[in-house]
């Protein structure tokens, strides 16, 4: 696969902003607008705020009310929608070549000049809290949040990215707008945009709305990154019928091969509805509808999960089933034959032809790339290390990865 798969140009605007664009033959196009600030830098007093944020900068500008604004997003006739993570905060709209001017006015507008109304922040701060809520009564995001609780005593991990009640409940526009002025600059924001318009034309249209943003003084903040903390903990939820099985391992170190080699591995693993783990719990024994794993190598993350629901008395099968697969693996037992390699070789392939295909979802790959100060044409990489993948590669990289975890289970019950 070449660089040349995409035709991308990188520039910074004099005042620090940093734009990539992206051309090609398409009638669609996609922005991405990102700060560089999400829930890995908030103090334990901000928890929530990168998020309360995020929502906020739909509530209205000095140029748009609330409705106005929203409006004007709705008849661009595509698609539009942020989000917040443990380290941006994204802005985004996909919609059709001739709307991209509107579009990059209306982000430029958001993040310029968002007023933070008092009456629509406190409408949004039910809104949060009813999310928050939400996730509580989630059996599985509630899972996913303890074991994370659990598992770090420093790490911003130990933290959902939306918050505590109290902390949003304690939160003002003082303080929001105190934040939004110390992270939002252009100097700290990233911009992708794929279009059918020239280079130069899309650095002039960025400029003509954001060439008045004035770059500031950015702190770099230390982030810390902390090993889970090994052991088993149950707890309990009312109102549940379904217990729930965590396992959290931590992989900090490793280089781009050996992670590029987990991936491969956490396929075959928990990664897919053929999985060693999808048969042995659900095929072979029938324990439970949901059986994954997952992996994040973003930076400063660095997360392997196994997760899975099933009933109460279940719960020690399943442990002996999942720390059996991982035993059998690392004994090479389990053989990873050259066809379940190739194929999951093909799988990486066909998800990363699926991102090029996409102006959204390209858009979105290129804008984290660049905040991460990662190669942008880093899957061009990735796809030449497949081809020297090996069979004992996959099993070092359990060796190395499959140990020392944080569980947890949940089960129906009183409340601790």
């Amino acid at each position: 696969m070449s660089k040349k798969v995409f035709d991308a140009k990188a520039y910074t605007l004099d005042n620090g902003l940093k734009l990539i664009s992206i051309k090609r033959d398409s009638q669609l196009m996609s922005i991405h607008a990102g700060i560089k600030v999400g829930s890995l830098i908030e103090n334990k007093e901000e928890k929530g705020t990168s998020h309360f944020i995020e929502h906020m900068l739909f509530k209205g500008t000095k140029n748009r009310n609330n409705e106005v604004l929203n409006t004007e997003l709705e008849q661009i006739g595509g698609e539009y929608n942020a989000y917040t993570d443990y380290g941006a905060t994204v802005y985004c709209i996909s919609a059709l070549c001739e709307e991209l001017e509107n579009s990059v006015e209306l982000i430029s507008d958001m993040l310029l000049n968002s007023i933070f109304p008092e009456d629509e922040l406190e409408k949004e701060r039910g809104v949060i809290l009813a999310e928050i809520r939400t996730s509580k009564d989630d059996i599985e995001e509630y899972s996913f949040n303890k074991i994370n609780e659990i598992a770090f005593s420093k790490s911003p991990l130990k933290y959902d990215i939306i918050g505590e009640e109290k902390i949003i409940n304690a939160i003002n526009s003082k303080k929001l707008i105190k934040f939004y002025k110390k992270y939002y600059m252009p100097n700290n924001c990233y911009i992708s945009i794929v279009s059918s318009n020239e280079h130069e034309d899309v650095v002039s249209l960025v400029k003509k709305y954001f060439n008045e943003w004035k770059c500031q003084d950015l702190k770099e903040q230390a982030i810390i990154e902390e090993k889970n903390i090994p052991g088993c903990i149950t707890s309990y939820k009312n109102d549940i019928e379904q217990s729930t099985l965590v396992y959290l391992y931590t992989f900090y170190g490793l280089t781009e091969y050996e992670e590029l080699v987990l991936r491969i591995l956490n396929h075959r693993f928990g990664g897919s509805n053929n999985s060693i783990l999808f048969r042995k719990l659900r095929e072979e024994r029938g324990l439970a509808y949901d059986i994954y794993s997952e992996v994040d190598t973003t930076p400063h993350v660095k997360t392997l999960y196994i997760y899975t629901s099933i009933s109460e008395d279940a719960v020690e099968e399943a442990i002996s089933i999942i720390e059996g697969c991982i035993d059998s693996i690392i004994k090479r037992e389990i053989i990873f034959d050259d066809g379940s390699i190739e194929l999951m070789k093909k799988v990486l392939k066909t998800a990363v032809a699926s991102t090029i295909e996409d102006p959204m979802d390209l858009g979105n790959y290129v804008l984290h790339k660049s905040i991460e100060g990662e190669d942008i044409y880093g899957f061009v990489e990735d796809m030449d290390r497949l081809k020297i993948i090996k069979r004992e590669d996959i099993y070092i990289a359990a060796e190395n990865i499959f140990k020392n975890p944080t569980i947890h289970i949940l089960l129906p019950g009183k409340s601790e």
